[in-house]
């Protein structure tokens, strides 16, 4: 069992940036793939971007290219999701999510195992 607890969410204006974080309990962490999902009110939970274990290898939502960046620090058990130049489209609850022993990078809800509460981020025009 892991625990995911997501921060550093909150309002920015268009073109501004965040930087969330998801801190992981347990000794284990680098034997999970990670990755952030969002949702918007009255949509479904889509997929943001991952990072295996190692942290060698990324991908992202082609919404997100370019303006967000996932990255893990294992000395911490923290992955965290680096957003900039934001969009109010962009605004969602952001969750942090993680697969044991993930084998290669993860972009659908149903292959995730563990899920934080989520962390609302809201941009504004």
């Amino acid at each position: 069992q892991v625990y995911l607890v997501e921060s550093g969410g909150g309002l920015v204006q268009a073109g501004g940036s965040l930087r969330l974080s998801c801190a992981a309990s347990g000794r284990t962490f680098s034997t999970y793939t990670m990755g952030w999902f969002r949702q918007a009110p009255g949509k479904e939970r889509e997929f943001v971007a991952t990072i295996n274990l190692s942290a060698s290898n990324t991908d992202y939502a082609d919404s997100v290219k370019g303006r967000f960046t996932i990255s893990r620090d294992g000395a911490k058990n923290t992955v965290y999701l680096q957003m900039n130049s934001l969009k109010p489209e962009d605004t969602a609850v952001y969750y942090c999510a993680a697969v044991k022993w993930g084998l290669r990078l993860y972009t659908k809800t149903y292959e995730y195992d563990y899920w934080g509460q989520g962390t609302q981020v809201t941009v504004s025009s």
